[in-house]
Parts: structure tokens; C-alpha cells; sequence
């Protein structure tokens, strides 16, 4: 029996951000390695048909059950999460561009109107105080830090200035809102186990603040934005690590957590290779690109098979 729309959670629009950035770190990746034609598209194919499949449905939760949406936009440990549709729209439209300009632009613009909202929901909430440690998350990070993601669809599609400017704001309270993370991950409650993949979020502002950051400048990253994906590189070891016991986690949406950081951190090795040529560098790029795509494949696999059985 299929579930309610009641609980269904914004936080599924993860499966777009996940499933477009896999696509477009291969479409860049097509630089470095022999990746088969077509191969990139097929991921952003899947990305589109997962957001014509959820905004819908959220959008028929937002008029059948008005209250569960509001509980989420009300709600500090859920608000975050709700910034995965404005984010995966931007993914989706960089994916677009080459391929459909007019649909592209018109969820650009789509895309920017929910962040700005979004962000200025959320800074309102934090205005009004009371929020507990233990609902601070790696879903801040998506909404607050979520403009550093901008330029990947921006830049191609001409508005570098708007681009810009979510850009920098983002990259501006990165390290305050990490720092938050930080704080919540040392002195807050354990996560439960079924939400431990939203940690990989860290790896997105040190990879896509060197990404696109680099493509604002439209030259080479420079010392100080390389910095940030060099140490972003030990801490997705880290992650990678600590969450070895991960086929004993409950599977759930927060799996999408995975992919998306892993997708940047992948495609920036791949702009790290190009500006540092030379077989070790290329060989961190392809290794990410590997570990990235089993991520994904695992969890798109696994939301089928979930979705699978709750209609039988």
C-alpha cells in the first residue's frame, strides 16, 4: 500500500541533487577519462524524471495536508532539508542548459526565488532563538551554505551576477554554519543511525567553494581555494571510514546524503587534475568518480526496491 503524502519529506529532492551531480561530474570528467557518450546524460535523464516525479507529489502534500509542510518550514531540524529542491533545481538546470535552454532558464529563475525564501525563512527562525543543539544538522548547510552551488548553472546560463551574489553569500557564512555542525556533531546527541549519512554534507563548501569559486574567477583556483578541496580530501577518507558499518544503517532518505557531497567532491578532483596534470592527481580524480558512482547506483537501487515493496 502506498504511504501517505503526508510524510512525504522535502528531503527526498536529495535523489536530483544526487543524481544530476553524478551526471555533471561525468560530463566533466569526459575531459580526463573516455567516459562513454551519452553516459553523463543518462544520470541527468534520471535526475529530471525524479523531480518531475516528486514536485508534484509535494506539491499535491502542500494542498491535501498544508500542515505537515508547514511543520517543515516551521521546524529548525526540518527547514534545511526543504532547501534540496531549490538546490537539486539548479543541478537539474545545469544539466539542461546544453540540451534545453528555455526549460533550463525558467527553473534558474525558479530555482532562486525558493532559496531566497528558503534562506530568509530560515533567518527568521534563527531571529526568533529557542532552537535546541540537538536540531542543529547537516541540512543548514544545504539551505545557508546551498548558494555556493549557483554558479554550476549561472555561469552557462548568463547570469553571472545573481550567481555571484548567492555564491557569496553562501561561501560567507560557511564557516559559521560548519562550525555549528561541528559544534552539534562534539556536544550534541548522537544522531541516530539512520540519519549518520547527512555528516557528508561537510564535504560540499571545500569542494564547491574551490569548483566554483574558481569558475566565478574564470581562471585557475590559486592557493587559497585549493587549500579547501585539499583538506577536503582527507575528511571524505574520514567519512568514508567512520562509516564502514554503513549496510547496518536503516535505509532511508537521508541516503541521498551521501551522493551529493561525494558528486562535488568528485568533480572538483576532476578540476584539480586538470590544473595539476599528472597520473597521481588523475588517479584521486577516477577513484572519486568510482567510490561516487557506486554511492549512487547503491542508493537509487535501494529507494526503487523501498518504493517497490510499499506498493505491493
Amino acid at each position: 500500500m502506498a504511504p501517505s503524502l503526508a510524510v512525504l519529506p522535502a528531503s527526498l529532492f536529495g535523489a536530483v541533487m544526487g543524481l544530476a551531480g553524478f551526471g555533471l561530474a561525468c560530463r566533466a570528467a569526459a575531459a580526463l577519462f573516455p567516459v562513454p557518450a551519452g553516459f553523463a546524460e543518462i544520470w541527468i535523464g534520471l535526475a529530471a524524471v525524479a523531480w518531475l516525479l516528486l514536485l508534484p507529489a509535494y506539491a499535491a502534500k502542500a494542498l491535501r495536508h498544508p500542515q505537515a509542510v508547514k511543520e517543515e518550514l516551521a521546524n529548525p531540524a526540518l527547514l534545511g532539508y526543504c532547501a534540496t529542491l531549490p538546490v537539486g533545481s539548479f543541478l537539474l538546470a545545469a544539466g539542461l542548459q546544453p540540451w534545453a535552454e528555455a526549460p533550463a532558464q525558467a527553473l534558474w529563475w525558479a530555482a532562486v526565488a525558493v532559496m531566497l525564501v528558503l534562506q530568509l525563512r530560515m533567518l527568521q527562525r534563527l531571529m526568533l532563538g529557542g532552537i535546541k543543539l540537538a536540531q542543529v544538522n547537516g541540512g543548514w548547510m544545504i539551505l545557508l551554505v546551498g548558494g555556493i552551488v549557483a554558479p554550476s548553472a549561472g555561469l552557462p546560463l548568463g547570469h553571472d551576477a545573481t550567481a555571484l551574489a548567492l555564491f557569496a553569500f553562501s561561501a560567507a557564512v560557511s564557516p559559521l554554519v560548519m562550525g555549528l555542525v561541528l559544534v552539534r556533531m562534539l556536544f550534541g546527541p548522537p544522531l541516530p543511525d539512520a540519519a549518520k549519512p547527512s555528516w557528508f554534507i561537510v564535504l560540499v563548501p571545500p569542494a564547491l567553494i574551490y569548483l566554483n569559486g574558481s569558475a566565478l574567477a574564470g581562471g585557475p583556483a590559486g592557493t587559497p581555494l585549493e587549500v579547501l578541496f585539499l583538506c577536503g580530501l582527507p575528511l571524505a577518507v574520514a567519512l568514508l571510514v567512520a562509516s564502514r558499518g554503513l549496510l547496518r544503517w536503516p535505509f532511508g532518505p537521508p541516503w541521498w546524503a551521501f551522493t551529493f557531497p561525494l558528486d562535488a567532491m568528485a568533480a572538483a578532483a576532476v578540476r584539480f587534475a586538470q590544473e595539476h596534470p599528472g597520473a597521481g592527481w588523475r588517479a584521486v580524480a577516477g577513484a572519486l568518480l568510482v567510490v561516487t558512482g557506486i554511492f549512487v547506483t547503491w542508493t537509487l537501487s535501494r529507494t526503487l526496491l523501498a518504493l517497490a515493496s510499499k506498493k505491493t
